[in-house]
């Protein structure tokens, strides 16, 4: 039987979802270190699922990612990112359909 934690590695803007879930989850901004910084995560021995948001996933090295692929565990899961349909500058609005979708009411925000 396998035993271990759900982790996430997302971007800060997404990882926040994630939280609200309850998962563990790192942020990590794609930048140059990021690629490394996932394949040491993914080396972790009580991770069991890792689940890497692709953006971040695309930088990690074609070396790491073939040595991420020849162990069992954790089995690395890369996520697309969200694309937002919502035109920019309308994010409350977007918000606001969500919760209302989800509590049954509309809401104001303040």
């Amino acid at each position: 039987m396998m035993r271990g934690v759900v982790r996430v590695v997302a971007r800060p803007g997404i990882a926040s979802g994630f939280a609200l879930a309850g998962l563990p989850v790192t942020e990590m901004p794609a930048d140059r270190e990021s690629g490394a910084r996932v394949a040491a995560l993914a080396r972790d021995d009580r991770t069991a699922l890792l689940l890497v948001e692709d953006t971040l996933m695309r930088l990690v090295s074609d070396e790491d990612r073939l040595e991420l692929a020849n162990h069992a565990v954790p089995i690395v899961v890369p996520f697309p990112a969200p694309i937002w349909d919502q035109p920019p500058g309308e994010p409350a609005e977007y918000i606001l359909a969500l919760l209302q979708r989800a509590i049954g009411y509309r809401v104001r925000l303040q």
